[in-house]
């Protein structure tokens, strides 16, 4: 069998090493067009409701709010603000990604952060063994205990997605 080549850890890898929080490491190819979870999801050959895309925003009275998704779900931002907390949420300007958390586009995580924000991640979480987020690079993906992650960056479980098509 070939050897593995030797992945550089990233924060967010660091971050759950010092917890001592296992996890399964998952590399995959990327482009540059092709960031969004539906490609982490073929690539990885898991089920889309499985990969969870990091979403920050700002909210009116909190500042920055992170947002941890499946990628088979749209973001409701009026339901993040009640969960936050606040007035209103909105994206954050990507321009304004890299500076605030340390990430780029494709490959924002919600572990290893610059700073510490307040994290909400979706309920449906909490009845999935397992899910994979960003590990804190493009191309690299970390696979978690949704119930132990939940713990570690101190995050929120809340019903912060669309439901269906209809208008909420």
């Amino acid at each position: 069998m070939a050897k593995k080549k030797k992945i550089q850890k990233t924060n967010a890898m660091r971050q759950l090493d010092r917890a001592k929080i296992p996890y399964e490491i998952h590399e995959y190819a990327w482009k540059e067009d092709a960031l969004d979870a539906e490609h982490v999801a073929e690539a990885l050959d898991k089920k889309l409701a499985h990969v969870y895309k990091t979403i920050v925003t700002v909210g009116k009275d909190t500042g920055p709010v992170v947002a941890v998704v499946p990628g088979d779900a749209t973001i409701d931002l009026k339901k993040l603000a009640v969960a936050s907390h606040n007035k209103r949420v909105e994206l954050l300007p990507l321009k304004e990604l890299e500076g605030l958390t340390g990430y780029v586009r494709g490959g924002c995580s919600p572990l290893g952060m610059k700073k510490t924000f307040p994290t909400y991640i979706d309920e449906q979480a909490q009845s999935l063994e397992t899910i994979t987020v960003s590990a804190g690079r493009r191309g690299l993906q970390v696979e978690v205990d949704p119930k132990v992650f939940v713990d570690l960056v101190d995050a929120t479980f809340a019903p912060i997605v669309m439901e269906g098509e209809e208008d909420e």
